[in-house]
Formats: structure tokens, C-alpha cells, sequence
């Protein structure tokens, strides 16, 4: 607590602390919590796979568009307010579930996007800025509670559908009650309005940092390992439920897998400050994840194994890719901007993955495809985590 702004009481900090895993648990399972009913949503609306697709895919396009207003957005209003704006959006869009209308699933589904990008911009900045000196440990205990509460939600999401028949739209619009509390809790951080620093925030407006290599070899780290992850999120239930289990069964692999994902950071955070030069670990993490979703498909018998080291590795190698930006580069500015960067194209190629893989499914009927291209992209992540692993700098007039 002592890494707080000195002039908060204890009371206050701890309600800050509390407010910031509440919205941590809101910036991932309204999104995931569609896999496992996406089957139903499917039959329900008479969805095409790339229809469906869609439903991961416009949250994504959401990340993408809506991460540099978050930027001009904290500037005008101050961080506590925007990510108030925040809430209010991820539970607008859930509250939209209860409508009975595809068109307003996938304007509430791109809504929760909007939402869901202003609060990935800005909670990190307001970590960096209130927890200056605790910053991995708070981030990865943010990144631990979007795991847990994502996994448990998409565990229990097939289950709660089925009680007494309330239906998959209900049961999707219940993580409301989440995001309702954290609304409540982050009431007090109101009275402040604190406009980040330009050190803080992600911005893309420096343009040299596009041409230099290290910075494109981060980049094609995180955007190809959130490639095959939103893949995996999109269609992992549909892909372990053509493999012979049941959809509830699915569900808790899904959120084995989530749960998994966030994992990674109790023991990679520690690790990393010991190590200078991360290649072996980057590449070996990937080649790990390449061989699972292989299992994934050979051997689908084993899939709790397999989805537990997918999410492991996947988690792993974000943080991996995360912790290159401050590692490879000089200062606060040239860092933002390298996230700016990294943002903008994971984004773009994390939402390609999840229409692409519909398409390539109704086209061959299989899954095959679509698991071969997740380990392909998931060694490429590895070998791009290879050279961004190296003990170097981005050049200091970058």
C-alpha cells in the first residue's frame, strides 16, 4: 500500500486496490463468455461461421479503434473518469444481451469492446502512475483476477444457461452483476481528476519507431501470439465439442485454458528481472504451445493436459512480449510508443483469427486447418520472442 499517492488514508488505498481487480475482472470474460454458448447463439440466430466469427472478431476491431481515443479520452476527463466510461459501456453491452436481436448482440457485443479497450489502455497507466514502485506485482494481479473470473465465467456459463432454462442470452448478461459492483466500488475515485502524464499512456505518434526492426520483432511477438490466443478463445468449445465432449465439459476446459493464461505471471515476473537475455525461454515457451495444440488434434483424449499448457504458454509469452517494451527501450516516451504500436497491430491481427478460422471450418469441415495454422503462428510468435529476447536497445534517437 505504501506505493499509493501519500496523501490517500489506508481505507481509501485499499478501496483503489479493490477497484482496480474489480475492473481487471471486467476486461476479459464479458468476450469470452460467448465461446461456449456460441453453439447455441449459432442455432439460435442461424449464424454462418463466419457470422459467428464476428461476434469474437468485432471486440477486437473495437481494441483496435478505440485504443487511441482511450489516449485523448483520459487527457480530457483524467483517468478515474474514463474508466468510469469504461463500466458503464462493458455493462451497457451486456445488458444488451437481453435483447432479442442479432443486430443489437453484435452492436452490444462492439459496444463491450469499446468499453473493454478503454480499460486495457488506461489501467495500466493508472497502475504505473498510483503503484510506481509495485508495478509487476500489480499488474500481474490484475492480469491473475481477468483470468480467474474469465475461466470460472465460461466454466459455469453452460451450467447457468441450463438452470431452469433461462437461456443463453440471460446467462451472458449476468456478468452485468460484476460489472455493476465494480461501478459501485469505483464511485469514490470520482472526486479525482488526474489527467495522465504523456509518459503513461500508449501513442503511436512516433513514427520512427514503425522503421526499426527490435520494434517490429516485438510487435509480430504480441500480434501473432494474440492471433492464435483469440482464435482459442473464439473456438476452442466448438473444436473440443467436435472432438466428443460434451458442451459442459467444454466450457471448463475453456476456462481451464483461461485460468491458465494467467498463471504465467506469479512466476515469469520474478524470473525476468534476473534474466538479461530471454531467447531460449521465449522460443522454448512457444514450441511448448506449437506441440499442444497439435495434441489438440492427435490425441483430443488428453486435452485438459493440452489446454493448460496452450494457455500457459500463451500467457507466458505475453508477458514475455509485454516485458520487452520496457526491457528494448530507453525511456517512458520511446515505450509508449512502442505499445502504441504493439496495440495497434496485435489488435488487427487478433481480429483477423477468429473469422478467418469460422471460414476455414465450414470450407474443410474440420478443425485441422485451424489448429496446424494456430502451432505455425504460435512457433512464429516464438522465433519473433527469440530475436526481440535479445540483451539490446531500440537505437536512443528512435
Amino acid at each position: 500500500m505504501s506505493s499509493v499517492t501519500p496523501t490517500r488514508s489506508r481505507l481509501s488505498s485499499f478501496i483503489l486496490v479493490l477497484g482496480v481487480l474489480l475492473i481487471a475482472t471486467n476486461l476479459r470474460g464479458p468476450v469470452t463468455g460467448v465461446g461456449p454458448v456460441l453453439d447455441q447463439i449459432i442455432a439460435y440466430f442461424h449464424l454462418s461461421p463466419s457470422q459467428a466469427g464476428m461476434l469474437t472478431t468485432l471486440p477486437l476491431l473495437a481494441f483496435a479503434l478505440a485504443s487511441p481515443v482511450a489516449a485523448n479520452l483520459a487527457k480530457k476527463q483524467g483517468l478515474e473518469i474514463s474508466l468510469f466510461i469504461a463500466l458503464l459501456l462493458i455493462g451497457i453491452g451486456l445488458s444488451s444481451r437481453l435483447i432479442n436481436s442479432i443486430y443489437v448482440l453484435y452492436i452490444g457485443t462492439a459496444v463491450i469492446g469499446v468499453g473493454i479497450a478503454i480499460g486495457n489502455v488506461l489501467l495500466p497507466s493508472l497502475i504505473k502512475r498510483d503503484f510506481p514502485h509495485k508495478v509487476a506485482l500489480m499488474t500481474s494481479a490484475y492480469v491473475l483476477a481477468m483470468g480467474i473470473f474469465a475461466g470460472s465465467y465460461s466454466a459455469l456459463i453452460i451450467p447457468l444457461a441450463a438452470y431452469q432454462d433461462i437461456g443463453w442470452a440471460v446467462a451472458l448478461s449476468c456478468y452485468g452483476l460484476m460489472t455493476l459492483l465494480s461501478i459501485v466500488v469505483w464511485l469514490p475515485q470520482l472526486k479525482q481528476h488526474s489527467k495522465p502524464t504523456k509518459d503513461i499512456l500508449p501513442s503511436t505518434s512516433n513514427s520512427k519507431i514503425w522503421h526499426h526492426a527490435l520494434a517490429w520483432q516485438i510487435t509480430l511477438c504480441l500480434g501473432l501470439n494474440s492471433f492464435f490466443t483469440y482464435i482459442i478463445i473464439a473456438w476452442l468449445p466448438n473444436i473440443l465439442m467436435d472432438g466428443g465432449y460434451s458442451a459442459e465439459q467444454a466450457g471448463v476446459l475453456h476456462g481451464t485454458f483461461q485460468l491458465a493464461t494467467a498463471t504465467p505471471g506469479l512466476i515469469l515476473i520474478p524470473l525476468l528481472a534476473k534474466l538479461k537475455d530471454q531467447r531460449i525461454l521465449a522460443i522454448s515457451l512457444a514450441m511448448i504451445g506449437s506441440v499442444c495444440f497439435l495434441g489438440l488434434l492427435y490425441l483430443p483424449s488428453l486435452a485438459l493436459i493440452w489446454s493448460i499448457f496452450v494457455g500457459f504458454s500463451s500467457g507466458a509469452i505475453f508477458i514475455l512480449g509485454l516485458s520487452y517494451i520496457s526491457y528494448r527501450t530507453n525511456h517512458s516516451q520511446q515505450a509508449a510508443s512502442l505499445s502504441g504500436m504493439a496495440q495497434c497491430v496485435g489488435y488487427s491481427l487478433a481480429a483477423i483469427g477468429p473469422m478467418l478460422t469460422g471460414m476455414l471450418h465450414a470450407y474443410f469441415e474440420n478443425w485441422t486447418t485451424t489448429l496446424w495454422l494456430c502451432a505455425t503462428t504460435c512457433l512464429l510468435s516464438g522465433v519473433f520472442g527469440y530475436l526481440g529476447g535479445r540483451d539490446i536497445k531500440l537505437d536512443e534517437n528512435v
